[in-house]
């Protein structure tokens, strides 16, 4: 864990999954996102992807776990994120997701993180910045 005071500019932290597709139709659960490109493999073959895809906000939940676990860690509370989804995710990729911290924010006592998600071939599958409040000092 890393409280502001701490926390440097340039530290980095990632976490890895392989997603498997338990992962998929749980995360449909919870979230209610049942779109056929996830979760059904006959109509997800007619879209553009040829086979279903990981929804994407269950790939950059993953950013979440980084920062909430590793960097700055426990007690972190998010409050903000951009997102770009560049490439899609399939049922057995593993994806790295990977935090950078770009800024403290002095006057409010928040960090700003650069968010990379790869898969294991090294291609970006998505981008974006979060902005966190760090745990206290």
């Amino acid at each position: 864990m890393a409280t502001y005071d701490e926390l440097q500019i340039g530290a980095t932290a990632s976490f890895s999954k392989t997603i498997s597709e338990t992962d998929v139709y749980l995360f449909a659960g919870i979230s209610g996102d049942f779109n056929p490109a996830h979760v059904n493999a006959v109509e997800a073959a007619k879209g553009m992807f040829k086979q279903r895809v990981v929804h994407g906000m269950l790939t950059a939940s993953f950013i979440s776990t980084v920062l909430a676990m590793r960097l700055p860690g426990p007690g972190t509370i998010y409050v903000g994120q951009e997102l770009q989804f560049r490439a899609p995710v399939f049922i057995g990729d593993t994806v790295t997701a990977t935090v950078e911290c770009i800024e403290k924010i002095e006057e409010r006592k928040w960090a700003r993180f650069k968010t990379t998600v790869t898969n294991q071939d090294g291609k970006v599958v998505v981008t974006g910045v979060a902005t966190v409040i760090p745990p206290a000092s």
